[in-house]
């Protein structure tokens, strides 16, 4: 759904869509859509800016960082955005955005493509570090044996330690 500037023009747009697991491309990345994506929102001409807010819903599956078991994250986010396009700022040499401006997107051409903005939305909304629950033990470094699956009979890693000698007895 391409959200143009032209539409807006004649009215505000009311915005209620389902993306399908699979249906968007969040090129490469390490997680999937999980559950189908839900989409609700209005988009609006606020002076020369397209003002989109809403709110999205869905689960993404992802591997944890410390275990590598896959987990599912829900995601539930709000979002107001503001865009012009980049004609207003189009020049041959670089300029500086004003800092009461840099939450301001860009758009080319014609106008907003609906899946461009839900796909950023739930990038943002992924935590850095995935992690499956809060007292995840992750992996033994040694053997690689999941701990939360229970001990895996390696020696601590402080027994490896070139600096055990170090901490005094």
């Amino acid at each position: 759904m391409l959200i143009t500037l032209q539409e807006l023009e004649l009215h505000r747009i009311v915005v209620s869509k389902t993306y399908a697991p699979g249906a968007l491309d969040y090129h490469g990345a390490e997680y999937r859509q999980g559950a189908p994506l839900q989409v609700n929102g209005i988009a609006e001409l606020v002076g020369p800016e397209i003002r989109i807010r809403g709110h999205l819903d869905t689960r993404i599956e992802a591997l944890c960082d410390r275990c590598l078991r896959r987990t599912e994250i829900p995601i539930a986010r709000d979002f107001d955005l503001f865009y012009r396009s980049v004609k207003t700022i189009a020049r041959v040499e670089e300029i500086e955005i004003p800092e009461d401006e840099l939450d301001i997107g860009f758009y080319e051409g014609e106008g907003i493509a609906l899946a461009d903005i839900v796909r950023e939305q739930v990038i943002l909304s992924l935590p850095m570090k995935i992690i499956c629950r809060p007292d995840c033990r992750g992996l033994c470094p040694n053997c690689g044996a999941d701990l939360n699956r229970g001990d895996c009979g390696c020696p601590p890693p402080e027994a490896n330690s070139p600096f055990t000698s170090l901490k005094g007895g």
